[in-house]
C-alpha cells in the first residue's frame, strides 16, 4: 500500500486556513468595528441620545452638568475598554500563531498594533466633520491596550513553586 500524498502544502491546508481564520478573525471584526465607532454614528451627540435617558432613568435628579460630565466619563471609559479589548484579541491572535517570531513576540507586536490603531484612529475621526480628533483619546487607548497587555504578560509567567519544609516533629 502507497501513501498518498496531498497537493496541500502546510500553509495551504484547509485546517490551517480554518485555524488562521479562527485565530486572526476577531481580531480583524473588532479592527472594523474601531474603525466604524470612529464614524459619525458615535460621535457625542449622537451617543448622548443613548446615554442621557438611561442617565437620567437611573438618576432622575442629576443636574445637566453631572450629565455632562457622566457622558464624557463614559465615552472615555468606552476608549479605554475597545482599546483593551483588542489588546486580548491580538495577544490571542499572536500568542497562537503558528510563526515562531509572532509567538515570541505577540506582547510587543501586540502594543505596536495599539499604537499604530490608535494613532490612525485619531487621524481618521480629524476628517470626520462630528467627531474631534484627540492625542489625547489616543493616550487613553493606548492606555487601556497597554493594561491588558501587561495584564497578560505578567499572569502569564509562571510562579516557581516553594518547597515547603517539613517541621520536625
Amino acid at each position: 500500500m502507497t501513501k498518498q500524498t496531498s497537493s496541500w502544502t502546510r500553509e495551504e491546508t484547509p485546517s490551517s486556513t480554518g485555524q488562521r481564520l479562527w485565530r486572526y478573525g476577531p481580531l480583524l471584526i473588532w479592527l472594523l468595528f474601531i474603525f466604524l465607532a470612529s464614524t459619525g454614528e458615535f460621535s457625542a451627540a449622537n451617543t448622548s441620545q443613548l446615554v442621557r435617558p438611561l442617565l437620567l432613568w437611573l438618576f432622575p435628579n442629576l443636574s445637566e452638568d453631572r450629565l455632562a460630565a457622566v457622558h464624557f466619563l463614559t465615552r472615555k471609559a468606552a476608549h479605554f475598554t475597545e482599546y483593551a479589548v483588542l489588546a486580548l484579541l491580538a495577544r490571542r491572535a499572536f500568542f497562537s500563531s503558528s510563526q515562531a517570531f509572532i509567538q515570541r513576540y505577540w506582547f510587543q507586536l501586540g502594543f505596536l498594533l495599539v499604537i499604530i490603531y490608535a494613532l490612525l484612529d485619531e487621524f481618521h475621526q480629524s476628517f470626520v466633520a462630528t467627531r474631534t480628533a484627540s492625542i489625547y483619546d489616543s493616550a487613553i487607548d493606548i492606555a487601556g491596550g497597554l493594561a491588558v497587555l501587561l495584564i497578560l504578560k505578567f499572569r502569564g509567567r509562571k510562579v516557581p513553586e516553594r518547597k515547603t519544609q517539613v517541621a520536625p516533629g
